[in-house]
């Protein structure tokens, strides 16, 4: 009988830093595909080889389920009773799915009115208590870690160490599938916990078997780029929901990343990260806005003439599903035609364009 895909911890379990005898709590997360897309290098007029490591297809839709298997494992393993986690809305579904997988209680903080439907929608369904605050994501975290430090209740956003033990996984997985590690890897940065564990995934794999390193160009939305602009912002706008966040919990690390990388972050705009969603789209890849945003910043700096891909390999990390954050595909969605139930019609209408 052909073996089954274990999850991440039991996959990597002898490449990460957790008690030795943790059982693991999984909904088989991980294992996501390399899709090529050779179509839109072609667009990009460049002669290189690219990927979208499409992280969408995790049991909850997002790339948040590699780090929640294994902070939620660790706190069960010590005897939580109870998670909690501030979030713009994908590590509020994960954190609820993997919370309700342990038998334990799951709280999640929100800014009010700033969380997709689809993601609010995954956290009430499996069973968290979801509290709204009239404030922002940034705010909700300060709240969130208070609470943890006074309280014993497992904090399990990325400031949770365990939380980008699993997300590196993904890092394991490209070089993997390659054989080695990309020239350039391309992603969305928002709270910077994805962009810290890539590179210390890859590092780690350089370091004990022997495969390359890549270059990281982290890209942030233009109205919620404090790593580009170099402070804090109070009010982030962007409507990549995912990484509308001011102050980065792990902006040190990533800055740290690109800079080690021989890499960098840049920012982009929301019309490019809608345009770079639209031609995912066209490649039959459909993504949440802030997913986009990895091929939004590979798009311009090839334009730009910042980056030169050719004969290069690069993998571009989308993030969540498009399913997450459907709202802006259907603002933007022209009425359908209506027309009679008819064959000639419908046949006139097809033929004729």
């Amino acid at each position: 009988m052909t073996k089954s895909y274990p999850g991440v911890i039991e996959k990597y379990r002898n490449y990460l830093t957790i008690p030795a005898s943790m059982p693991a709590v999984t909904l088989l997360e991980g294992n996501t595909p390399l899709i090529p897309i050779p179509s839109i290098s072609k667009q990009l007029g460049a002669n290189f080889e690219l990927w979208i490591k499409f992280e969408g297809l995790n049991p909850t839709g997002s790339f948040k389920d590699r780090g929640m298997t294994v902070a939620i494992s660790e706190a069960a393993f010590r005897g939580a009773k109870i998670a909690i986690c501030a979030s713009t809305g994908n590590t509020a579904a994960s954190a609820a799915a993997y919370s309700a997988r342990a038998g334990m209680r799951s709280i999640v903080i929100i800014p009010a009115g700033k969380v997709a439907t689809g993601k609010l929608a995954g956290a009430i369904a499996y069973g968290a208590e979801v509290i709204q605050i009239d404030g922002s994501f940034d705010q909700a975290l300060d709240l969130v870690v208070k609470l943890s430090e006074k309280h014993p209740i497992a904090l399990v956003n990325s400031l949770n160490p365990f939380r980008l033990e699993g997300q590196k996984t993904a890092a394991f997985e490209i070089c993997d599938t390659l054989g080695d590690a990309p020239d350039w890897l391309s992603l969305p940065v928002g709270n910077a916990g994805n962009i810290t564990a890539y590179w210390k995934g890859f590092k780690q794999y350089h370091s004990e078997i022997k495969t390359g390193l890549p270059q990281i160009l982290g890209v942030q939305a233009s109205g919620s780029a404090p790593l580009v602009l170099g402070h804090p912002i109070d009010n982030p706008e962007t409507i990549a929901t995912a990484i509308r966040i001011g102050r980065p919990a792990r902006g040190e690390e990533a800055l740290l990343a690109a800079s080690e990388s021989n890499g960098r972050i840049i920012s982009a705009t929301d019309e490019e990260i809608l345009s770079a969603q639209r031609l995912l789209a066209s490649a039959g890849i459909w993504v949440e806005p802030a997913s986009a945003a990895g091929l939004a910043g590979l798009k311009k700096q090839i334009e730009e003439k910042k980056l030169d891909p050719s004969d290069k390999k690069i993998v571009i990390v989308c993030t969540g599903h498009g399913l997450k954050d459907p709202d802006i595909v259907i603002e933007g969605f022209s009425k359908t035609k209506v027309l009679a139930p008819e064959l000639n019609t419908l046949e006139g209408y097809i033929l004729n364009g």
